[in-house]
């Protein structure tokens, strides 16, 4: 009899077949040799069965049939692909041995798991274990197959990983759609990666911006010249600032301290899937998904890159060979004249960060193959360039620079300068001219506070610390001080791959890669739910979440479940599973402890009232049916967002420049009527009553109070026909709270820095020029 080898996909099968069967007949869904009969998965062929098939109760959500956990999960096969699973359940009966050759990985491994299941496989079962598809691999792989009965705590891993979403996914999301009627979709990993979005757009909010004053000089002495920050307390009032400029032009100072030293700096490490993905995020502004999918191609497809699913940035001892061939390979081609520089006996066993076998758990870092690439799209040539770029770098030595740090004082003013020389751009001419100069730019992070004095030179520095220098300028600089920044899919990823702590030092970032938020596999995959339900959306690379995806975490919150958005906490269940994969863990504890936790979940919102009708940014509550029939529907980590459940606005414009913006607008009172209820009534969805005061409403004679809704800060009064509204972006601004509260009590803001169209600067309030109304303008200062 024949052996069956089961690929993860049609592409993969034929490569397979290719190699170890180079005559198979090709009968479409499999193709058939002397000794092999290579088949296919299309993808995952089961998946856990939904509620219903365990009780037809489960067909309608009702939070008293909560909380449904199974004694047994069943499996059901993909309505699509049940031709596929049955066509391999017939060939395995003609086969007396099996070949996993599914994708080597935790999920690879549950497709087969669940196939081997279903169809009752009792023949024995050998794994193929490979990183990349080129011919070579294959044989080898061959040659080395492994017994299945090795793979066991890996499967273990991925039933739990399967099973404990299903438990959350399912009860959590029906116990939130039904209390709060709408849908809402709650999961294991989604829930806490919203979660941080979410509180990273509440710092935003709440961020309060500070002017201050940097007073830098310019110093020469004979040819050389140097610029230096004023070192002492921030400075907040410009005449200060003016004034220690003016003492120190035009005078004569002295150097009192002068420190040189050498550094190097070594090439980055080797890609991950997940640094991969924040790269093309960061230079080409690909989603995670489309890093992901381009990387799929480039291996199945092109296999001229090695298994892209991995979270390791090194290699094993075994590699080091292929690392040298896939060298030679690149010397012919567009990267010839980096090879002819490289210097090939950098890449060895004792390079450590290169060659770290205790780093390498199931797959080694991203590498080429040694296949040429043939003709690839311009997406899939960008993301092999960035693996070719940052594998030739390993061959080459350090860049290396000569530190200069110069404290200079005039007048008794201390002046302090960073100067970076290069000595030697190393491994840097790997980069692209655009990303050298990049580079050059590029300042360490830096605490608010510090002063940014670092300046860049490739040609010599050389000053006398002996002799005098010349203040030939000096001037004031206005600052601000700036808020964090949204996410984007890139340093999302970052925080989601350390779950969420912020974490500078690449050490510790890969102590906590065990313990991230899903894997480098699903990550990309979460992200694209959260846009699928309405949770979250883009403005060009930013992550902006929605007002679904507010109040959903603070509906969680509020309901006593932290838990269920906590990322650390969620970091530390994915560790648990890891070490679960491992055997280092048990899966039975594993997922008691995850039966618990859902039964917390479920009684804490069966405590909650009910949220109010417009909450979740809906245009209307009419829409609860639609809900409801797609809360039906849902699948088990909380299903897609049902039609007519739409993602609410995150009330978020385009920046105005200030001419626009200082011209009135004028509204007719219905339309502020109008706007001033929808700001009552919106997004935040509770009733007037319940909304916190942040003001008096200045319309004379009102007597209502300003409360903040979806887009603006309205009046209580509304429905007594008060049209006074402040819409919460003008301007280009964002209109905060204690904005608000300066025009409610002072009729302007502070002095706030605006652009006009030629791109120049220039210092303004908004003033609040209609008090019946809620009318703004722009009004300049000298």
């Amino acid at each position: 009899m024949k052996t069956l080898i089961i690929a993860e996909k049609p592409d993969m099968g034929r490569t397979i077949a290719a190699v170890m069967e180079p005559r198979a007949k090709n009968n479409r869904t499999y193709l058939e040799g002397e000794k092999y009969i290579v088949t296919w998965a299309i993808g995952h062929l089961l998946g856990l069965a939904e509620p219903d098939a365990y009780d037809d109760k489960y067909k309608r959500w009702n939070i008293k049939d909560l909380p449904i956990i199974p004694e047994q999960f069943k499996i059901v096969p993909n309505p699509k692909t049940k031709d596929q699973l049955k066509m391999i359940g017939e060939l395995a009966k003609r086969c007396n041995a099996i070949v996993n050759a599914c994708d080597a990985g935790r999920e690879g491994q549950y497709i087969f798991a669940l196939i081997q299941q279903q169809l009752k496989l009792h023949q024995p079962v050998k794994r193929l274990w490979i990183s990349d598809l080129t011919a070579e691999s294959i044989a080898t792989g061959f040659e080395r197959l492994r017994d299945a009965s090795e793979f066991e705590f890996l499967t273990q891993a991925a039933r739990a990983r399967s099973e404990a979403d299903w438990l959350i996914g399912m009860n959590a999301s029906r116990a939130f759609t039904t209390r709060h009627n709408t849908l809402l979709s709650v999961g294991r990993v989604q829930t806490p990666v919203l979660a941080l979005i979410h509180d990273r757009e509440k710092e935003i909010e709440a961020f309060q911006s500070q002017t201050f004053y940097d007073v830098w000089a310019e110093f020469k002495q004979e040819q050389i010249k140097y610029k230096g920050a004023w070192q002492g307390d921030r400075l907040t009032k410009p005449e200060e600032a003016e004034a220690i400029a003016a003492a120190v032009r035009g005078k004569t100072g002295e150097i009192t301290k002068y420190d040189t030293k050498q550094t190097k700096e070594y090439p980055f490490k080797l890609y991950d899937l997940t640094l991969l993905q924040r790269e093309a995020n960061a230079k080409y502004g690909y989603s995670a998904k489309k890093t992901l999918d381009v990387a799929q191609a480039l291996y199945e497809r092109h296999k001229v890159i090695s298994y892209p699913r991995t979270n390791s940035n090194y290699v094993t001892e075994q590699n080091i060979d292929g690392m040298h061939k896939a060298l030679r390979m690149l010397g012919t081609g567009p990267y010839a004249d980096l090879v002819q520089q490289a210097n090939p006996n950098l890449v060895h066993k004792q390079n450590k960060s290169v060659c770290n076998p205790s780093r390498v758990e199931d797959h080694h870092a991203i590498l080429p193959t040694l296949k040429r690439p043939g003709t690839l799209s311009k997406e899939e040539q960008n993301v092999y360039d960035l693996v070719i770029r940052r594998f030739l770098s390993h061959f080459f030595p350090p860049a290396e620079y000569k530190m200069h740090t110069v404290m200079t004082q005039v007048d008794k003013h201390l002046f302090k300068t960073n100067i970076k020389e290069l000595l030697s751009l190393g491994w840097k001419v790997v980069l692209s001219k655009a990303d050298q100069d990049k580079g050059k730019k590029s300042k360490s992070p830096k605490k608010e506070d510090e002063e940014e004095t670092d300046e860049w030179t490739d040609k010599k520095f050389e000053i006398d610390a002996g002799r005098p220098v010349d203040c030939v300028r000096a001037e004031m600089k206005e600052k601000a001080t700036q808020p964090p920044k949204s996410y984007t899919e890139g340093t999302l990823l970052k925080a989601m791959e350390s779950a969420g702590k912020q974490m500078e030092n690449e050490e510790l970032r890969e102590v906590m890669k065990d313990a991230g938020l899903g894997t480098p596999a699903t990550r990309a995959a979460t992200i694209e739910r959260l846009k699928k339900v309405g949770y979250i959306e883009m403005k060009g690379k930013k992550i902006l979440i929605t007002e679904k995806g507010k109040m959903a975490i603070d509906l969680i919150r509020h309901a006593g479940v932290d838990l269920l958005a906590s990322p650390e906490m969620t970091g530390q269940w994915e560790r648990r599973l890891h070490q679960i994969s491992k055997g280092e863990a048990a899966q039975e504890k594993f997922m008691d402890n995850v039966k618990r936790f859902t039964l917390s979940i479920i009684d804490k919102v069966r405590q909650q009232p009910p949220a109010p009708a417009n909450a979740f940014g809906e245009e209307a509550r009419g829409k609860r049916a639609a809900g409801k029939e797609g809360a039906r529907n849902a699948r088990a980590s909380g299903g897609t967002a049902a039609k007519g459940v739409g993602r609410a606005s995150s009330g978020r414009g385009g920046s105005a420049t200030l001419e626009q913006a200082a011209a009135p607008a004028s509204r007719a009172a219905g339309t502020a009527g109008s706007a001033a209820r929808s700001s009552s009534e919106g997004a935040s969805g509770f009733s007037v009553s319940q909304r916190q005061a942040l003001g008096s409403c200045p319309r004379s004679n009102c007597g209502g109070s300003i409360i903040e809704g979806r887009k603006g800060y309205g009046c209580s009064h509304y429905k007594q026909g008060c049209g006074f509204v402040v819409w919460k972006e003008y301007a280009g601004k964002q209109i905060t709270g204690t904005m608000l509260k300066s025009l409610l009590t002072k009729g302007q803001t502070q002095l706030l820095s605006f652009k006009r169209k030629d791109g120049s600067t220039v210092k303004a309030r908004i003033v609040l020029n209609e008090p019946g109304t809620g009318q703004l303008s722009v009004r300049e200062e000298s």
